[in-house]
């Protein structure tokens, strides 16, 4: 089977998007997904999306690690899918689409820079000093000191693999504070088993957790190995947040065909 696809990033967390809205990918397995996320036989990817119909709505994310499971929200590549939906001819000025946690907005900017609301968080728990919540995937939040230095594979698998969360996985963020209003994260991603360049649900764990106002608007920047995002949310109490906007570039790479056994 031939196969048409398309190459995104969003700071260097990179998809394969097919558009599915005929329906023709359905049959995809996870033999052929793992294929075309691979860096040395396939495209290589972090994960691949699929752009289906969905009444009521412009669009419909399915996304999938790069292991060929599918997965819950994928920040990054929700900022991507709505850039690929623009280059497909679908235009609007604030989009609507559906994933696998529930409905989201998200809106393109005159520089290219795509916003996308994230689910609203309702509770963050602590463990031995670190932080657990889920922003439309499971996090894990660990401040560390020179995070560039860390080693981030070994200790993200660690922490990824342990009795806790061995079974279901989660993924694993190193944080480090620069500022009040500004951090660098690193991300050990579940499903791609090692650090991607950016991880947008990561990323929006990790500022939430970072916040800089007890109460109210919240702008953080986070500097990750791949480039800029920022996460605007209200603050409302302890542990919950609202109005949560994850912004930063997205861009096409490229599109091209490969054979599908």
């Amino acid at each position: 089977m031939k196969l048409i696809f398309h190459k995104y990033q969003g700071t260097g967390n990179d998809f394969v998007i097919l558009d599915n809205r005929d329906e023709r990918y359905n049959d995809l397995n996870t033999e052929q997904i793992r294929f075309l996320c691979d860096r040395r036989f396939g495209i290589g990817a972090d994960g691949l999306m699929l752009l289906n119909t969905k009444p009521g709505y412009d669009f419909e994310m399915k996304y999938y690690n790069a292991d060929g499971r599918e997965s819950t929200m994928c920040g990054n590549g929700g900022r991507c899918l709505v850039k690929f939906a623009y280059h497909q001819g679908i235009r609007k000025n604030m989009y609507h689409f559906m994933a696998v946690d529930g409905a989201h907005e998200a809106e393109i900017d005159d520089d290219g820079t795509v916003s996308l609301k994230m689910k609203d968080v309702n509770g963050i728990r602590e463990s031995h000093g670190d932080f657990i919540l889920d922003t439309g995937s499971p996090h894990y939040v660990k401040l560390v000191t020179d995070v560039m230095a860390f080693d981030v594979y070994k200790k993200g698998m660690d922490i990824r693999y342990n009795n806790t969360y061995a079974k279901e996985g989660i993924n694993v963020n190193f944080v480090e504070q620069k500022r009040e209003d500004e951090i660098i994260v690193r991300t050990y991603e579940r499903g791609v088993e090692d650090e991607t360049l950016s991880c947008g649900t990561g990323v929006t764990a990790s500022a939430l957790v970072c916040y800089h106002n007890e109460r109210g608007f919240n702008d953080v920047t986070v500097l990750t190995r791949g480039g800029k995002l920022s996460v605007e949310y209200d603050r409302v109490d302890e542990d919950t947040f609202h109005n949560v906007w994850l912004c930063g570039p997205a861009e096409k790479v490229y599109e091209g065909g490969i054979e599908l056994k």
